[in-house]
């Protein structure tokens, strides 16, 4: 008799057509597209951390929040990062928190995790394009405009 163990089940539901997908051309436009998609009422209150997956076109497959913090930071798990981005089927991502404090700034924790999580996806094929902070207010950072990637 072989021992049973848990079926894994891995998918993607596409659940709009990859003709209405919005394209991202730059920091402004992946800016503007997470900041609509952030909730104003949270924005200012604590971070979160939130990252675009895209296709080879950049276009949008979709938006994973992947963790809420506190006021000061959001812990990022990379292997649940990693998990949801392979999920997907992404090839490129942008990398997106907010600074309730409207510091455009970003802290060394969030050098080094950029850092890291580029080593990781690099390993993959996967292309960290931006690493993007939004301020309450709408104003943004970008890591690749900054030289910072």
């Amino acid at each position: 008799m072989r021992e049973q163990v848990n079926e894994i089940k891995i998918s993607y539901k596409d659940r709009i057509k990859s003709d209405k997908w919005i394209k991202i051309k730059g920091s402004q436009s992946a800016a503007t597209f997470i900041y609509d998609y952030w909730d104003k009422d949270t924005i200012a209150a604590h971070e979160s951390f939130k990252v675009l997956l895209l296709n080879n076109g950049n276009k949008v497959k979709g938006v994973f929040e992947l963790s809420k913090g506190g006021i000061t930071g959001t812990p990022v798990d990379l292997r649940l990062l990693l998990a949801v981005i392979l999920k997907s089927l992404a090839v490129g991502i942008i990398l997106t928190h907010n600074h309730p404090s409207g510091t455009l700034v970003p802290s060394a924790s969030d050098k080094s995790l950029t850092k890291k999580i580029k080593a990781a996806t690099a390993f993959f094929d996967i292309v960290v394009l931006d690493h993007i902070i939004i301020t309450p207010n709408a104003e943004y950072f970008s890591f690749a405009d900054e030289g910072l990637l």
